[in-house]
């Protein structure tokens, strides 16, 4: 079965036009070639197409079933040509992106540092969220794609893993805490804390917390990871942070606890309604986003 592009163009347009001459018109083509472009799309598939009748034509079900083909394809072949021009003058375009804590760490950042670099004409926009509201949020068409804890109901949404987001509990090398390899969460909740002035890490803990019957004590809440680990180290309290913010800290004076909760250790993943249907440039983008999502070490070693 051999029907080219012009041909699959010429069936949507006399299905539009309900004639064939109709359709030869929008293809700008003789009334005669356009006949026995469909007759030969006939003999091919050796069925009827159209249904014919004094008022013109009318698609039959084998028509209707090439109807809903010729139309994926054409539309593919369209994209696949907008997207290949882009090349002739640089890529362009906007990405809309949703993320968690972890992913904004160092993920996306990381990423974009690459990305950004090798196309700069393409805009990007980032918001932090948490990871059930992007999926709401990505279902919902908001944003091109999410960067979420694979932990979050999914729904309908495909994925692709990006790596793991270890949390550890950090305290100042002179605490009592300091010595031990591991601490658990209700544990660990006992303490003054130091965190987060809002965000998706701070409403993950607060979950986490209420499932204990329990509210996180907070001494002091700052805006940045580097904030909350100084005051760490200080001794003012305990905290909470990815593992990838307390390396990027580098502090030899915190102390750094494997979190032994199973929810601390929280996979990283893109979603979005469907990935193939991306732009080219957000899957360029997911494709870094990947190459930056090595598992992280273990805090132990």
């Amino acid at each position: 079965m051999r029907f080219d592009l012009t041909d699959l163009r010429l069936f949507e347009a006399v299905v539009r036009a309900g004639s064939i001459s109709g359709g030869a018109e929008r293809m700008h083509m003789a009334l005669a070639s356009a006949s026995a472009r469909v007759s030969g799309m006939e003999a091919v598939l050796g069925a009827a197409l159209f249904s014919r009748s004094r008022r013109g034509v009318e698609p039959t079900a084998a028509g209707r079933a090439l109807l809903h083909h010729a139309r994926t394809i054409t539309a593919q072949v369209e994209q696949m040509r907008s997207e290949l021009l882009t090349f002739s003058a640089g890529l362009k375009g906007e990405i809309r992106i949703l993320s968690n804590t972890a992913g904004l760490v160092e993920l996306v950042p990381a990423a974009l540092r690459v990305f950004l670099a090798n196309h700069p004409g393409v805009d990007i926009d980032i918001e932090e969220r948490t990871s059930t509201e992007i999926v709401e949020a990505i279902g919902a068409g908001l944003a091109d794609f999410g960067v979420i804890a694979a932990t979050a109901d999914l729904a309908a949404l495909e994925t692709r893993s990006l790596g793991v987001d270890r949390l550890v509990a950090i305290t100042a090398g002179t605490s009592p805490l300091a010595a031990r390899p591991e601490i658990g969460f209700a544990e660990l909740i006992g303490e003054p804390f130091v965190g987060l002035a809002g965000g998706a890490l701070t409403d993950h803990l607060a979950r986490h917390a209420a499932r204990l019957g329990r509210r996180i004590a907070y001494r002091v809440r700052l805006r940045s990871f580097d904030a909350v680990a100084r005051l760490v180290e200080a001794g003012i309290g305990v905290g909470v942070l990815p593992l990838a913010a307390v390396e990027r800290y580098g502090s030899p004076h915190l102390a750094v606890l494997r979190l032994s909760d199973g929810w601390a250790d929280r996979h990283l993943v893109v979603c979005a309604r469907s990935l193939a249907g991306l732009s080219m440039h957000a899957r360029l983008l997911i494709d870094e986003l990947e190459r930056q999502g090595a598992s992280p070490r273990d805090p132990s070693s």
